[in-house]
């Protein structure tokens, strides 16, 4: 028996075993909330960095949109000169080598022409305006220049856009992202060097630009000498992304 200091005296070691089992789990509860505690205090610790990883190609096809504006005294004489110029046009780039898939119609509009009257009447229409724009896909850039000149002797007497492209231009925005990790952990690693603790691991990822430019000088050159000469550059991928590390 154990002695408790009070008027009855002793306690017995059932009633001791009781009393040290009511106290335990209070204890096992204040232990347990410190190492939970301990564990969000350590998660709080991270570092967040930002990095861009870029790669530079040469474009290896071009978009050109091109059409045909045909004018009438009537809406059908516009859409009948139009619709034939168009034909020829289409037949002669199918010709030329251009997919069928690689020509899209973007536009088409008719619409009145009309005269002003310079005695303040009202403006009354003197005839009509039919345009037919397509986009065609070129492939082989070597061809490009004599192809622009193939478009205007078809009969297209509108060229209204012409740029350039990179047909797996998705693979080189990959190896664009892939750089941006490897430079962001880089950085982060610089940092938690530094600061004397170790980095962990990844905590969030996010993308916040991929961007498309011409880079650096024009690298001119003619497609050939009885063309259009041409300057298709080269264009530069930048992937942005922003990481956040655990430190450990």
């Amino acid at each position: 028996m154990v002695w408790s200091g009070g008027s009855s005296g002793w306690i017995t070691p059932a009633i001791f075993a009781l009393l040290s089992w009511a106290f335990l789990p209070q204890v096992a509860l204040a232990q347990e909330g410190s190492v939970e505690r301990a564990r969000a205090d350590n998660s709080d610790r991270h570092v967040t960095v930002s990095a861009e990883g870029k790669v530079s190609a040469r474009p290896d096809m071009a978009r050109i949109s091109s059409g045909v504006i045909s004018e009438a005294a009537t809406a059908k004489e516009a859409l009948s000169a139009n619709s034939a110029a168009m034909e020829k046009l289409l037949t002669g780039l199918k010709t030329a080598g251009i997919a069928e898939a690689d020509i899209k119609t973007t536009s088409f509009d008719v619409s009145p022409r009309y005269q002003h009257g310079r005695d303040g009447t009202a403006p009354r229409i003197d005839g009509y305006r039919v345009s037919n724009d397509v986009n065609v896909v070129v492939r082989d850039l070597a061809r490009l220049g004599p192809l622009l000149d193939q478009l205007v002797s078809l009969g297209a007497n509108r060229i209204s856009g012409l740029s350039f492209d990179i047909e797996k231009e998705e693979a080189l925005l990959d190896e664009a992202r892939r750089k941006a990790v490897a430079n962001a952990r880089q950085r982060a690693e610089l940092y938690a060097t530094a600061a004397g603790v170790r980095l962990g691991k990844v905590l969030v990822i996010s993308e916040q630009a991929v961007h498309v430019a011409p880079r650096g000088p024009m690298m001119a050159r003619a497609m050939a000498a009885e063309s259009v000469p041409l300057a298709e550059g080269s264009q530069e991928i930048t992937a942005r992304l922003t990481i956040t590390y655990a430190l450990e």
